[in-house]
C-alpha cells in the first residue's frame, strides 16, 4: 500500500468540493475519526488526508508502516475496515480513506456522529434515540473499549451470584474474564459493548459521565439535608444506593419469636425500595446521557426517577396487571436476571404493589413525567389523600388529623367539632373503626376514646402477578 495508487492533477482536485460524502483533512487528529464515524452512520464517504480545506496540498507519509498504523487505528477505534489508497497530487502524496455506510451504528469514544451537508455533527437527545431505535439497543452497541477497563472482581462476584441463583453452572466459574463476557454477549466481533462497561467497568463514568445515581435527603422540595453521588458500575450503584436510602429513612426494632429475634421494621418495605431502585437503573434510557438517575427521600415519601418513559405499547394502567417484560436494555436486564437480582417477566411492579400492601402503606404511584418514569412510595396511610381514597367524609378526615396531632378523641369532642348529634357522631366514628383507622378504647360512656389503629387500614385487595 505504500506505492501510489493513481495520480490526480491539481485542476482535478480543485473541482472536488467538500460535501456529505467528501472531506479534506490536513493531518490525523480526533476530527478524522469523528468524520469517519459520521460517514459510516450516514451514506459512506471519502476522506483525503494531507489537504487543507482551502485545497492546499500539504502531503502525507505514505510509507507501508504509516498506512498500516493508520489502518489499525481506524479498525481499533471505530471497528470498521476502510479502503485506503495513496494518491499523488502536485508531486505530493495524499492518503485517501473510503468507508461505506455501516449497518450497526459506529461510535468514536462513546459518541455518535452524522454528516449534515459538508459538516460533521454529534447526534444527541431525541435525534440519537431515533437513530438507535431502528432495531438497536444501547447496551449492545460496541465502542473503542479495552479489557483493562473491566473490573475483574465484579465479574467474578457476578458469576458467583449467578451460580448461587442456579442460573449459571459451577463450571462457569472456571472461565476467564473475556470468555465470560463473550458468553454474556458483552463482546461482539471482538469489541466490548456499552453494556460491558456499564455493568462491569472500573469507572464507566469515564465514558458515560451522567450514568450515575444521585440520592438526596430533603426536608422539603428545595432544602437538601443529605446528598450522595454514586458512581461506578451498575452493581456498585445498586448496592451503594440501597445503603444510602436506608441511611435516610427510619427503622425501629421489634423482638419476636421464642428466641427473641430482633426484627427491623423500616418506614417502607425494603423489597419495594429495592425493586424501585433496580427498575430505575436497568430500564433508564442511557442514550440520554445528560440526565442522572435521581432518588429523593422526604419525610413522607421517596421519589425514584429514571430518564426514559414506558416502552411503547405499555400504559400506566397495564403496569398494575400481568404484562410482558419489554426491556429497553435487554443485555443489562439479562445479566441482572442471571445474578438473581430480578426476574425477566415484568413482575417487579407486582412485587412493589404486594410488599407495600402487606406493609400497610399507601399503594405506590407511577407516573410518566419530565421525559422519564417515576415511582412514588409514601409511608403515611393516614394522609388526607389516602383517607379520602378509602371513603372517609370531610368530618372523618378532620377527626383523623386531630387524633394524629392530639393522640385521641372522644364522642363529645367529635360532636363539638362539627355541631352534630350523638347518633351521627357514633355512626361516623364507628365507620372509621370499621376501616381499621381508629380503634376504640375504654368500655362505656365517658371512658370511651378513639386512637389511631395499630392495624393497617382497610384497603382494596391487590392481587399482582
Amino acid at each position: 500500500m505504500g506505492c501510489t495508487d493513481r495520480i490526480m492533477n491539481l485542476n482535478e482536485l480543485l473541482k472536488i468540493e467538500e460535501s456529505s460524502t467528501i472531506e479534506f483533512k490536513e493531518l490525523v487528529n480526533d476530527s478524522v475519526f469523528k468524520s469517519l464515524s459520521a460517514f459510516s452512520n450516514t451514506n459512506g464517504g471519502l476522506l483525503y488526508i494531507g489537504i487543507s480545506d482551502r485545497k492546499e496540498v500539504l502531503g502525507f507519509d505514505c510509507s507501508n508502516r504509516s498506512i498500516e498504523e493508520m489502518t489499525n487505528r481506524i479498525v481499533n477505534k471505530l471497528g470498521i475496515h476502510p479502503q485506503i489508497d495513496c494518491i499523488e497530487v502536485n508531486g505530493k502524496h495524499v492518503l485517501k480513506v473510503e468507508v461505506k455506510k455501516s449497518t450497526p451504528p459506529i461510535s468514536y469514544e462513546g459518541r455518535y456522529y452524522k454528516r449534515v451537508g459538508n459538516t460533521t455533527r454529534e447526534m444527541q437527545g431525541e435525534e440519537l434515540r431515533t437513530f438507535f431505535t431502528k432495531g438497536n439497543n444501547w447496551d449492545g452497541l460496541t465502542g473503542d473499549y479495552s479489557l483493562e477497563e473491566i473490573d475483574a472482581e465484579t465479574v467474578r462476584k457476578f458469576v458467583r451470584m449467578a451460580v448461587t441463583s442456579g442460573r449459571l453452572r459451577k463450571t462457569d466459574e472456571e472461565d476467564d474474564i473475556k470468555t465470560t463476557l463473550e458468553k454474556l454477549k458483552l463482546i461482539i466481533d471482538g469489541k466490548l459493548t456499552n453494556g460491558a462497561i456499564m455493568l462491569f467497568g472500573k469507572q464507566p463514568q469515564n465514558r458515560f459521565i451522567n450514568a450515575v445515581v444521585r440520592v438526596g435527603k430533603f426536608k422539603d422540595e428545595v432544602t437538601i439535608i443529605g446528598d450522595r453521588y454514586i458512581e461506578g458500575n451498575l452493581f456498585k450503584q445498586v448496592e451503594e444506593a440501597l445503603e444510602s436510602i436506608k441511611n435516610f429513612i427510619n427503622v425501629r426494632y421489634e423482638i419476636t419469636g421464642e428466641k427473641l429475634t430482633r426484627e427491623n421494621i423500616w418506614d417502607y418495605p425494603l423489597e419495594a425500595i429495592r425493586e424501585s431502585l433496580l427498575n430505575s437503573v436497568i430500564h433508564r434510557d442511557y442514550f440520554r446521557y445528560n440526565v442522572q438517575t435521581q432518588i429523593k427521600v422526604f419525610d413522607d415519601k421517596i421519589w425514584f426517577f429514571n430518564i426514559g418513559g414506558l416502552p411503547e405499547g405499555i400504559t400506566l394502567k397495564q403496569l398494575k396487571t400481568p404484562h410482558p417484560s419489554v426491556a429497553r436494555n435487554p443485555i443489562i436486564v439479562h445479566v441482572f436476571y442471571l445474578a438473581g437480582l430480578i426476574e425477566e417477566y415484568g413482575s417487579g411492579i407486582g412485587r412493589i404493589l404486594k410488599s407495600t400492601n402487606e406493609a400497610g402503606i399507601p399503594e405506590p404511584e407511577f407516573k410518566e413525567e419530565f421525559g422519564g418514569f417515576s415511582v412514588y412510595l409514601r409511608k403515611d396511610s393516614f394522609s388526607e389523600e389516602e383517607l379520602r381514597k378509602i371513603g372517609l367524609n370531610d368530618r372523618q378526615v378532620r377527626a383523623v388529623m386531630y387524633v394524629k396531632e392530639k393522640g385521641r378523641i372522644t364522642n363529645k369532642e367529635y360532636r363539638g367539632m362539627f355541631d352534630i348529634t350523638d347518633r351521627m357522631a357514633l355512626i361516623d366514628l364507628s365507620e372509621i373503626c370499621a376501616k381499621n383507622i381508629f380503634e376504640r378504647i375504654g368500655k362505656t360512656g365517658r371512658n370511651i376514646e378513639y386512637i389511631l389503629s395499630r392495624n393497617k387500614p382497610e384497603k382494596p385487595e391487590i392481587n399482582p402477578k
